[in-house]
């Protein structure tokens, strides 16, 4: 059996306005291990995009333990935190978060100017990136010169370049037409089927279909479903 890369033990997120509190995260327990496909469904407002915040380090549970494969990032600080989410964790949002001035090569590029990669090197990696996704007729586009599908290609390029340990995936078909969607959920799976470790949440039944494994959260709690491969 494979290492976990995620652990969340009995983890809580409380929002507190005032004397109100909102509990987005209740009792939620997960194990991920290396190299599965998860998908994370339920209804707007069941706290998907706050489980998905948690594991991706930009927000901190109110209680509990989230050990990143075997890290108990709740004893990390601050820049600590900032080095794994750069290192170990590749984003993929719905709205794609593309820098409209930069070129394809550049938006792909960036994760690894963050960490001081030497220009050839990053061109390498690049190209091999892009090559992975099928956009390397695109690399010196700009994208608003992209439609909606390549540049969600172009956004999991950069999630992908620096080699992370986790790919994090928010809705990424929530901007696409059916036929682009078709072609992302696509290159997903075959990301899958390369070694790729990939918890992705999403309203899309065909998309949540295509990951191996399926949990469903309702207000706050985590449910376990049938495995869909």
């Amino acid at each position: 059996m494979t290492q976990p890369i995620i652990e969340l033990r009995h983890v809580d997120k409380v929002f507190r306005a005032g004397t109100v509190e909102t509990h987005a995260l209740s009792d939620v327990s997960l194990v991920v291990r290396e190299g599965e496909f998860l998908a994370v469904c339920g209804p707007s407002g069941s706290g998907k995009s706050t489980l998905l915040a948690v594991l991706g380090l930009l927000d901190r549970a109110s209680s509990g333990r989230y050990l990143l494969a075997g890290t108990d990032v709740g004893e990390l600080d601050s820049y600590q935190r900032a080095l794994i989410r750069n290192r170990e964790i590749g984003f993929v949002f719905q709205a794609f978060n593309l820098i409209g001035n930069l070129t394809v090569t550049e938006n792909v590029g960036l994760p690894l100017s963050y960490r001081d990669v030497e220009p050839a090197e990053r061109r390498e990696r690049v190209e091999a990136v892009l090559e992975r996704v099928g956009m390397s007729d695109r690399a010196g586009h700009f994208p608003g010169q992209l439609s909606g599908g390549q540049q969600q290609r172009a956004a999991i390029a950069r999630a992908l370049v620096g080699e992370p340990s986790l790919l994090l995936a928010d809705e990424p078909t929530g901007n696409l037409d059916s036929d682009n969607g078709a072609r992302v959920i696509e290159l997903l799976a075959e990301l899958h089927d390369g070694g790729a470790t990939i918890c992705m949440v999403t309203h899309d039944e065909a998309c949540a279909r295509v990951a191996e494994r399926r949990v469903d959260m309702i207000d706050g709690s985590l449910q376990e479903a049938a495995r869909t491969a």
